[in-house]
């Protein structure tokens, strides 16, 4: 019951500041860089990523592609900047899901430390400011709508997992993890893309739909993703600064590999629009 409460109350914690910085682009961008400084800590104590070169590079990429767009007044050589770091951010991302399915333990020989670091989560907190930011104006219910997806899908993948799953996902790094869990998450999150665009106003139904399917699959990825650095790690969480949840990372590990596909999407919409 006492650990129930804890962690109920540091996900409350959790939630409230991310909701409140939402009312302002500025304090939402210093919030997601104290996230990002927070879980790229937790992830080089999982990669044994000992450099502080990390930080750095987060830091750079932070103020130059994510918190410049919420000042700039001009989008000339931006636009093709960012393009450049979301092709090379996706790409890394479509390896880390290869050694996922091909691989026991995902190589982590030195240069691939330092490419995971910058282009699986450092990119990833540059692409959620550009989610709340897109087109150069700041949307933050877009940014909320899809963290409402990730937590009901995470919430009803739990929930009808333990209930009624049976069918192991992927045993061999998160044996909890059903199939029915998975599907059942995906249908909820399904269902809320509706409530979700009837009141942000911000995108129209159909494609909310098609977000709630990117966040379930690409968020369950990047879950098991993190699961399998944890894995070999031998460490049951990243972190201890959320009590009853873990690490940070163990709470952003879905929304962080999830925000480039998120982005992707959202500039297709715009193109076909």
């Amino acid at each position: 019951m006492k650990e129930a409460v804890t962690r109920a109350l540091s996900g409350a914690i959790y939630i409230t500041l991310l909701i409140l910085s939402l009312y302002w682009q500025h304090a939402l961008a210093a919030l997601f860089f104290v996230f990002g400084i927070i879980c790229l800590a937790e992830f080089k104590k999982l990669i044994n990523l000992k450099d502080f070169y990390p930080f750095i590079i987060f830091t750079i990429l932070y103020f130059v592609f994510g918190y410049w767009s919420t000042i700039i007044t001009t989008t000339h050589g931006f636009d093709e900047a960012i393009q450049i770091l979301h092709v090379i951010t996706i790409f890394v991302q479509l390896f880390l899901i290869k050694d996922l399915f091909s691989e026991k333990t995902i190589p982590l020989f030195s240069s691939k430390r330092y490419l995971i670091t910058t282009f699986y989560l450092s990119s990833a907190f540059v692409f959620l400011i550009l989610i709340a930011n897109f087109k150069h104006e700041f949307t933050p219910l877009l940014l909320l709508g899809t963290f409402i997806l990730i937590w009901i899908n995470d919430t009803f993948a739990y929930l009808v997992g333990k209930n009624f799953g049976k069918q192991k996902l992927f045993p061999s790094i998160s044996p909890k993890k059903t199939v029915e869990g998975f599907l059942g998450g995906l249908f909820f999150s399904c269902v809320a893309s509706y409530f979700i665009a009837k009141f942000t106003n911000t995108l129209d139904s159909t494609y909310w739909l098609i977000l709630a399917i990117i966040v379930s699959v690409f968020g369950t990825l990047g879950d098991l993703i993190e699961s399998k650095f944890k894995r070999q790690a031998k460490v049951k969480d990243s972190g201890v600064i959320m009590p009853g949840h873990g690490g940070l990372l163990d709470r952003l590990d879905s929304i962080i590999f999830a925000a480039p596909f998120i982005y992707l999407f959202l500039r297709i919409v715009t193109y076909v629009s």
